[in-house]
Order: structure tokens, then C-alpha cells, then sequence
């Protein structure tokens, strides 16, 4: 049975779509997405096995995508952006930050787990340096630091998302059907029925492109996080692949290197998707480490 798509409230004149998994009274783990992408993206078996394990699942789409708020300004050039020239309207990574707290004050949660992949990793991290009070574990998954000098995207993958954007729905499923060949996890079997099946999706929910630019470009705008990193508190797990073309691995070690008492992990063959052939490894990872305060905390 598919979930129901929910609106919430998160303050600020932003609303977010938001769909849940799980019994009510279960533990709270927030699923953040990743750039562009919608909630959907963090695929229902995922959500539905994690459910199982004792949480209650929410995943949602971000600002400027799906059916959440859409802000109405022209989203920058890319040279603009890289020059550090922002419209007065351009949100950063701090902004979307508080979107997510604002969804935990609607859903009634004073602090869950939260769980970010790739941008929701870095918007994770700083609802955790933050907020701290609101985070009760923290997972980064395939996620950087914003420090110029990891986590880089490689020049093949720049030029595959440089591309044109895609007019047509056929166009939108046959370009992520590259873009995931490229960045996926070469380590698992590909799914490409999958990938179709979920961009056409995306397709249908939202056909734009400009909120995935002005995305990026909160990113760009909230540059070196490091030092930010340094206040978190919440016991933390990073995840990162060996394979990862969109985000290099040293995002990920650096990642953990500026967060007290992180973890790291590290998959083998693993890198920026989701395939059905890694979601084992992942809910393992993710429901040992939040586990482990849920635990130290009962009484």
C-alpha cells in the first residue's frame, strides 16, 4: 500500500510534502534527499525495512521540489553562482536547515534520528551543529563538508549534469538513466527499469529544473562548513562509497574527520544511488548506529 502524501507547515512561508512509514509511537528517523531530488528517491522498500526495524519513516521533499514550496525567482547563472553573485532571495544550506526542524515542530518531534544523502547529508549536518538538541543521531551518506578541496565531482560527471535540461518527459527518463549509469553504484547490479520508473516520477510530480539549480546554488553559497561541523554533538555514522563519481570519497573522510567521535564506513563498489543490491548494508549500518542511542538512552 502506497503512503500518503501529506503537507506540513514548516514555517516561514515554506510548506513541505512529507509521507510517513510505520507505527506512530515509533522511534523518528527523517529521511533528507539529495539535490533535485524528491522524496520518492529514498525508495519505499528502504523506508518500509527500516519501518520494520522499530522506526517511524519520514521522507520528504525539500524546498523547490515536488510538491513542497517553490521560491519564484530566476535561479542563477552558473558562472554568477561560482563568482559568489546571489539574487537577495537565495537561500542557503542554514535555510533549509530550518525547513526540516520546522518539520519536526509539525509532525511533534522534539528531535529524531536524521538520516541525509548527498545535499540532505549536508543539511543534516547543519540541523545537527544547529540545533543539536533536536538531532538524536546523525547519518551522512555520500555527503561533504562544502571545503573546496574534497568531495569534488569529477569532470565527466560536470559535464553530464552541464547538460541541457531535458523539455520532455522521455527526455528527463533517458537522462537519468545516463546520469545514473555514470554516478551509480558500478559495484551492484543496475536497475534500469528502476531508474525509468522512479525519474518518470519525478516527471509527473515536477517537471522543473530551476529549483534543483537554485538548490545548488545554497550549496555554493554556503561554502566551507568545516569549522560548523566541529559543534556537533550527536553521535554520528558517515557513509560513503568507493565508487562515488558525483561526490569523490574524501568528501566523506573529511566529513567524518571534523566531526568529534564520527564513524566512518566505507562500501565497496558503492557510490551515489541506491541500488537494491546495497539497501541491506545500508539499513544495517543505519539501524545499529541509531540503535545504540536509542538504547544508552532507555531507562
Amino acid at each position: 500500500m502506497n503512503p500518503v502524501t501529506e503537507i506540513a507547515d514548516a514555517g516561514r512561508g515554506i510548506c513541505l510534502a512529507y509521507e510517513q512509514f510505520g507505527d506512530d509511537g515509533a522511534e523518528p528517523l527523517v529521511l533528507i534527499a539529495g539535490l533535485g531530488q524528491q522524496l520518492h528517491t529514498w525508495p519505499t522498500p528502504f523506508c518500509e525495512d527500516l519501518a520494520a526495524r522499530g522506526y517511524r519513516v519520514t521522507r520528504f521533499d525539500n524546498r523547490d521540489v515536488g510538491e513542497s514550496t517553490h521560491i519564484r525567482f530566476r535561479p542563477p547563472h552558473p558562472l554568477s553562482m561560482f563568482r559568489g553573485k546571489f539574487d537577495p532571495r537565495q537561500y542557503d544550506l542554514t535555510d533549509m536547515a530550518g525547513d526540516t526542524v520546522g518539520l519536526l515542530d509539525a509532525l511533534g518531534y522534539d528531535s529524531a534520528h536524521l538520516v541525509g544523502a548527498s545535499m540532505g547529508g549536508m543539511i543534516a549536518q547543519t540541523v545537527a551543529a544547529l540545533n543539536p538538541q533536536r538531532v538524536r543521531t546523525l547519518v551522512s551518506i555520500m555527503s561533504t563538508t562544502g571545503a573546496r578541496s574534497v568531495g569534488r565531482p569529477a569532470l565527466s560527471t560536470w559535464l553530464l549534469m552541464g547538460a541541457r535540461p531535458p523539455r520532455t518527459r522521455q527526455q528527463a527518463v533517458d537522462r537519468a538513466v545516463r546520469i545514473f549509469r555514470h554516478i551509480g553504484a558500478h559495484g551492484f547490479p543496475f536497475d534500469e527499469a528502476y531508474v525509468r520508473d522512479e525519474a518518470g516520477i519525478a516527471w509527473d510530480r515536477d517537471p522543473s529544473t530551476s529549483g534543483t539549480v537554485r538548490q545548488l546554488a545554497a550549496i555554493v553559497k554556503s561554502g566551507n562548513r568545516t569549522r560548523q561541523l566541529r559543534s556537533v554533538v550527536a553521535p554520528t555514522l558517515v557513509i560513503h562509497g568507493d565508487r562515488d563519481r558525483m561526490v569523490n570519497p574524501t568528501g566523506g573522510a573529511a566529513t567524518a574527520r571534523a566531526i568529534t567521535g564520527a564513524r566512518l564506513e566505507t562500501i565497496r563498489g558503492f557510490a551515489h544511488d541506491f541500488p537494491a543490491g546495497a539497501r541491506p548494508v545500508l539499513i544495517d549500518l543505519v539501524a545499529r548506529h541509531t540503535a545504540r542511542r536509542t538504547d544508552a538512552s532507555a531507562p
